[in-house]
């Protein structure tokens, strides 16, 4: 098996340090039961059920009340939840879970294999936008007794990107709550039912979450916490002042502007760093509507890539927290490969680009005017901006027009009403699970996160099947990296920029951040020091 390489740093990008004031409960420490803890996240999703859609906003909320069949430990490697154990056979074709005895969905009815079968053909399969790529092969789940599930394949499914798929992709919802509805328009996905360490209270659409201690939680003597707030502050500057205050004990997914991460990581009342976010980084792309006339030509898009100093955006803008992107992955993947084609800030090849596309400057010295769609989030806000002002430079005009999370899904990925968008893309340990679902075809209308942007290429999409169908590892590895050349040949999407999230905790807590995937997982070992 592939092994990922996480950093262990506390800052994993750039130049800006990142003070990190102890972190894990110490050896000597025995965990203290009761509290509440209170976090602030800038978005709201709108939609609480991870088996139905993969996002960090959605899992961070959902992850405490639904479970997946497997997680991360401290070293980034697969733990079970739900699953107790898994074995596949050689040729692929079929993954075996063992199911955990015991469980129960927080109404009281016992976890199945029914259920893990359920959400795997239905939901994860024909609807989830991630699984619709990574189990469009998964032809049937045999549930020969109720704690085990076999999943069986028309072409080979590596175990790794089961195993590493199943942290994001493989959240288990209650069958008997979903059968014979429309899952979308379940109220279910608003006030969750799951089977994990906390119950779901309450939402308030843009002001919290609530949930609170599952008392009949599998994990004898977990969850430690009483209840978890999370609260929708999108506005930076009252975020940093409820950080500031203590009316917030945690600040996750980079909510608050750079200048105050970098700030508050110099105070002992504070852990700053980018620790527990590692295995769900994010990269800011430049993605480009192919039904688009002037998008259509190469040159255009590689002109668009020369033109945008991304050194420079990193510097001054994310004061070093991230760094230039290059191909589908983040630098410290497995699949990362540094020697990809690549488009260096050259204002005057963008310029010849264009011209020999036929897009010379007319009046007012304009080539072509363009509208570019974001959402509404400070960092989008400030890409796009950067982006508009970089191309206003070699005669592109570019207007802006930002939505809400709701507008954007809306806009983007149902309507298709863009030229240009800056999506923020999430990594997810592979590419199955990260970048290729934006790039292959043939994907339903309207599954967000997708290849909403019309791109089609035969070639990619053998690579994109290939790749994911190939067991032997060194096999894969070769395989991405022909996938990954010909993303920076063709630049179907462009990835700008990867960064980590950085979170900002007060140290009164514990167990904080102990495993990659930490903001998107279940916190029943979270802990609040007296």
């Amino acid at each position: 098996m592939t092994e990922l390489r996480f950093p262990r740093r506390a800052a994993l990008l750039g130049g800006a340090a990142l003070a990190y004031h102890g972190g894990a409960a110490e050896a000597q420490e025995t965990p203290r039961r009761g509290g509440t803890v209170t976090v602030q996240v800038a978005t709201d999703p709108r939609f609480l059920m991870p088996a139905l859609r993969g996002n960090f906003s959605i899992t961070n909320l959902a992850a405490k009340v639904v479970e997946p069949l497997v997680d991360l430990d401290a070293e980034g490697q697969p733990q079970g939840r739900l699953a107790t154990s898994w074995e596949s056979t050689p040729d692929g074709l079929a993954i075996t879970f063992r199911l955990r005895d015991g469980v129960k969905w927080h109404d009281g009815r016992p976890f199945t294999s029914a259920d893990v079968q359920f959400s795997a053909m239905e939901m994860w399969r024909r609807v989830q936008n991630y699984g619709t790529i990574v189990f469009r092969n998964l032809v049937a789940v045999d549930t020969p007794d109720p704690l085990t599930a076999i999943f069986r394949f028309s072409k080979p499914m590596p175990l790794r990107l089961m195993l590493y798929a199943g942290t994001e992709l493989s959240y288990v919802a209650p069958r008997h709550l979903y059968e014979g509805t429309d899952f979308l328009a379940n109220p279910v996905n608003m006030a969750p039912i799951g089977t994990g360490p906390f119950r779901f209270v309450n939402y308030t659409a843009g002001q919290h979450v609530i949930v609170e201690r599952n008392p009949d939680y599998w994990d004898a003597g977990k969850p430690y916490l009483d209840r978890i707030i999370t609260r929708f502050i999108a506005d930076p500057a009252a975020a940093a002042a409820a950080v500031e205050s203590g009316a917030v004990d945690m600040s996750i997914f980079s909510s608050l502007p750079r200048t105050d991460l970098v700030r508050l990581g110099r105070e002992a009342r504070f852990r700053v760093s980018q620790k527990g976010n590692e295995a769900n980084s994010i990269g800011n792309t430049l993605c480009f509507n192919h039904r688009k006339p002037e998008l259509q030509d190469v040159r255009v898009r590689r002109a668009f890539a020369h033109a945008i100093d991304v050194n420079f955006y990193v510097r001054s803008f994310l004061l070093g927290l991230g760094r230039r992107g290059l191909g589908l992955q983040p630098s410290f993947s497995a699949f990362y490969f540094p020697d990809l084609t690549d488009y260096p800030f050259d204002p005057r090849r963008a310029e010849a680009l264009l011209d020999e596309a036929g897009f010379r400057r007319g009046q007012g010295g304009i080539r072509m005017t363009l509208r570019m769609t974001s959402t509404n989030g400070d960092d989008a806000v400030r890409f796009a901006t950067f982006v508009q002002q970089s191309l206003a430079r070699i005669g592109v005009r570019l207007s802006i027009t930002t939505y809400d999370s709701a507008g954007y899904l809306a806009n983007v990925m149902r309507d298709w009403n863009f030229d240009l968008t800056g999506e923020t893309i999430g990594f997810r340990n592979d590419p199955q699970i990260s970048t290729t679902v934006f790039l292959r075809s043939g994907q339903p209308r309207g599954v967000p996160w997708s290849n909403q942007w019309g791109w089609e290429s035969p070639a990619m999409d053998g690579l994109i099947d290939a790749a994911a169908e190939a067991v032997d590892p060194d096999r894969r590895r070769a395989l991405y990296r022909e996938l990954g050349e010909m993303v920076m040949q063709e630049l179907p999407m462009w990835l700008a920029i990867e960064q980590v999230y950085t979170s900002v905790t007060a140290v009164k807590l514990r167990n904080d951040h102990n495993n990659p995937r930490w903001t998107g997982s279940h916190w029943s070992d979270l802990w609040i020091a007296a």
